[in-house]
C-alpha cells in the first residue's frame, strides 16, 4: 500500500514539473519575442537625442519646422553638414533602422496620413517599383507628386508653399527632404532605399 501511494506522489509531482517546464518553455518562447521587439526599438532608445526634436515638433503639429527637422536628422545620421552633401551613394547606405524611426514618428503624429512607409505605397501605387528606381523613370516620380500635392499644372510646388497640417493630402510630408539638388536621381535612390529597407 505504502509503494502504491509514494508511486503516486511520484506521478503526481512528475506532472506537476512538467506543467512548470512546460510554463518556462512559454516564458521562455515570450521572452524571445519581447527582446526581438526590444532590439527593433534599441536604436530610437540609443539616441534618443538625436530624434527628440523631431518627436516634440511633430507631437505639437508643428509639422513645417518637423520637416526641416527631418532633414538635420538625416544630415545627423549621415555625418553631412549641408543637405547638397548628401549624395545618391550616401542613400544606398542609409540605415534601415533609421529610416524606421523617422518613418514611425512621422506615422504615429500624423494619424497616419505622413510618412515614408505611406509615401512607398504612393509610389508604388501610381506604377513605382525597384526597376523604375534603377531606370530612373521620371514619370513615375511626377505621378508619385500629383498624388502627394507637389505638383500642380504640371509644376513643382515649393516646399514654401505646402499645406504643413493634417489637411494636406496622404503621403504630402516629410516634403522638403524630397528637395534635393540631385533632383530625380536622388529621389529614385531614396525610393529605391525605402523597397530595399522594406518600409
Amino acid at each position: 500500500m505504502s509503494n502504491e501511494v509514494h508511486e503516486s506522489e511520484v506521478t503526481t509531482r512528475l506532472s506537476a514539473i512538467e506543467v512548470q517546464l512546460q510554463q518556462l518553455n512559454q516564458l521562455l518562447s515570450n521572452l524571445g519575442d519581447r527582446i526581438a521587439r526590444s532590439e527593433e526599438n534599441f536604436l530610437m532608445v540609443a539616441d534618443i537625442h538625436k530624434y527628440k526634436k523631431l518627436r516634440e515638433l511633430l507631437a505639437t503639429g508643428n509639422l513645417r519646422e518637423a520637416d526641416w527637422e527631418t532633414i538635420r536628422v538625416i544630415q545627423a545620421i549621415t555625418g553631412e553638414p549641408e543637405l547638397g552633401d548628401i549624395t545618391p551613394d550616401d542613400m544606398r547606405q542609409f540605415s534601415c533602422d533609421e529610416l524606421r524611426v523617422i518613418d514611425n514618428l512621422w506615422k504615429n503624429y500624423s494619424q497616419g496620413r505622413f510618412g515614408f512607409s505611406v509615401q512607398i505605397q504612393i509610389y508604388q501605387s501610381v506604377g513605382g517599383s525597384l526597376d523604375t528606381t534603377i531606370n530612373q523613370d521620371t514619370g513615375v516620380i511626377e505621378r508619385f507628386g500629383e498624388r502627394v500635392g507637389w505638383r500642380a499644372d504640371n509644376k513643382w510646388i515649393k516646399c514654401d508653399d505646402l499645406d504643413y497640417t493634417l489637411a494636406a493630402p496622404i503621403g504630402c510630408h516629410p516634403s522638403r527632404w524630397w528637395n534635393s539638388p540631385f533632383g530625380s536621381k536622388m529621389t529614385n535612390y531614396f525610393f529605391n532605399r525605402l523597397l530595399v529597407c522594406g518600409i
